[in-house]
């Protein structure tokens, strides 16, 4: 599959890794100090936070394993389209409960919210374990998305990492979370533009939507699988673990996930915030729609022209179906829109990156060092400049931990998702038990914590038949009972006032009294048409399974 690409199409990936750098530099004069260049000042709007979110979200994996599980894999198909069916739903428990309280708090790591409802330890732990989970998955994506460039442009695997994580450390150090933001629409356009050139060139190979869909295996056109539960049967795709635990980890990941929050938090107020999360919410599945049926015309083609399969590489002597769109683009696309299409990738992959070393950067300033090291005794400028010098130690640690994570790659897109789906559900509890209940305390939630994660690491190991997307509520419940009942037979720990715990009652809540109510913003209408958007979508994938 190595190709050598034209003059011209290295020409586009060299005027397009320059434009990102030279457009984190012009950002980057508008730094005064580490809150800007982590939160943007809170200056924001709602559309580009949005639009950045959804580029992390359509991460290598993504554009790579998902077209390729419609395709090929054993148990895939349309069924993927399911997972979609969460989103919506977690966008108005996002709305509802997190996003308000910490807008209130003006934070800027969302883990310090831990220390002022429990206690440091907490706050500690949690923010320790986002940075060993988020680096090695960031880690990850350079290695897959390295791979790819390896096998395209015959560059070694070494200068295939450089080649794409010097470029995003530079842009990241420079341009801080304007940057990401900015640099993340401007690759997701990039993306979209690619995928549909894409889709329509196999829609035209196929005679058509209606022919390319009929190609499909009857097994691989279903949409909606009611009738498997995954508590056992194997199956780990069902409608019920894909909207029950795909909830628990969306609501987990959006709300609870510095590389997610922090952009949330960087809008204007509570409104631009939740027209984020809501515009998310209404805009994931036309994209998530498009890559899959990117792999439906894929999976057409390939059996049209047999040779297309035998063209993937191997590694370890397995064909890397993985390598199915790429290959697909280098051998349709002429000459500069072979160029733009490796641009799309790595899009796809700088817009993961970038977003989780910023996050990353801003845990640690602001959970470790100013913590410990307060910033009123530094010089002017020094925060800032230690807020850059922090990204591109994690820039550097990240593409040295992608050489070591071969192992996993073949499994990219369902093993990140294992992984993340082993905490996220006991993360989310950590925070519930904060804003649902009064007596509890730090030690109880991080006893919570560590069983959760036990149980699931248990369930993955000796209970394989049941699928991984319960791991998600399993944590949460475990967690959640054994942090609550804790502090039943314990002393509470909270460092809040007792009317901020007043404002945090369910009753509250669900009345309109909560924060919520500082939106001028109809909260009510917002989630109802999320509910709306629910039942259609509902429909469509019956419809289009049928």
């Amino acid at each position: 599959m190595t190709q050598s690409l034209s003059t011209v199409d290295w020409l586009v990936i060299s005027a397009y890794l320059v434009f990102l750098v030279a457009l984190a530099y012009w950002l980057s004069r508008k730094h005064q100090s580490s809150k800007d260049y982590y939160i943007a000042d809170r200056q924001l709007g709602a559309w580009p936070v949005a639009i950045s979110i959804m580029a992390t979200q359509c991460s290598t994996s993504s554009i790579l394993g998902a077209p390729a599980f419609v395709a090929f894999s054993a148990e895939g198909g349309l069924v993927w389209l399911q997972y979609e069916l969460a989103v919506p739903l977690a966008m108005i428990g996002l709305m509802l409960f997190l996003i308000p309280v910490f807008r209130r708090l003006k934070l800027v790591s969302v883990y310090s919210y831990l220390e002022q409802r429990y206690d440091l330890k907490t706050r500690l732990t949690m923010s320790a374990l986002f940075l060993v989970l988020r680096a090695f998955a960031s880690s990850v994506t350079v290695y897959s998305i390295s791979i790819v460039i390896e096998l395209i442009t015959g560059l070694s695997f070494f200068w295939s990492v450089l080649l794409l994580g010097a470029f995003t450390v530079v842009y990241d150090v420079l341009g801080g979370i304007r940057g990401v933001i900015y640099s993340d629409v401007i690759q997701l356009f990039v993306l979209v533009v690619i995928l549909l050139i894409v889709f329509f060139l196999l829609v035209e190979n196929s005679n058509g939507l209606n022919s390319m869909l009929d190609s499909l295996e009857p097994d691989r056109r279903k949409t909606l699988n009611f009738s498997e539960h995954g508590l056992g049967d194997g199956n780990t795709f069902g409608f019920w673990p894909m909207l029950i635990g795909g909830s628990f980890l969306y609501m987990s990941y959006y709300g609870c996930d510095q590389s997610q929050v922090q952009r949330t938090l960087s809008t204007r107020n509570i409104d631009e915030s939740n027209q984020a999360l809501f515009l998310n919410g209404l805009l994931r599945f036309p994209l998530v729609l498009l890559y899959c049926l990117v792999g439906v015309g894929i999976g057409a083609f390939a059996s049209q022209n047999p040779e297309f399969i035998s063209g993937l590489p191997k590694i370890n002597g397995v064909t890397e179906l993985n390598l199915a769109v790429p290959h697909f683009m280098i051998t349709n696309l002429p000459t500069g829109l072979v160029g733009l299409s490796m641009v799309a990738l790595f899009a796809a992959a700088m817009s993961s990156l970038d977003s989780v070393l910023n996050s990353l950067s801003a845990t640690t300033m602001e959970d470790f060092v100013t913590r410990f090291y307060p910033v009123m005794d530094w010089k002017e400028n020094t925060e800032l400049w230690c807020s850059r010098g922090i990204t591109a130690v994690w820039g550097i640690i990240t593409l040295v931990m992608s050489f070591s994570v071969g192992g996993i790659a073949s499994t990219v897109l369902e093993a990140i998702n294992q992984i993340g789906s082993m905490a996220n559900g006991s993360i989310l509890a950590v925070f519930a038990l904060g804003l649902l209940t009064h007596r509890t305390n730090g030690s109880g939630v991080i006893i919570g914590l560590i069983t959760g994660i036990l149980v699931n690491a248990s369930l993955w190991a000796f209970a394989p038949l049941v699928s991984w997307l319960w791991w998600n509520v399993v944590g949460f419940c475990v967690t959640f009972v054994i942090g609550w009942g804790l502090g039943l037979v314990a002393a509470p720990s909270s460092n809040l006032q007792p009317e901020y715990l007043q404002d945090l009652r369910m009753a509250n809540i669900f009345t309109g009294e909560c924060l919520v109510a500082e939106a001028n913003i109809d909260w009510r209408r917002r989630c109802a048409f999320m509910v709306a958007w629910f039942l259609m979508l509902l429909i469509l994938l019956w419809m289009l399974g049928a």
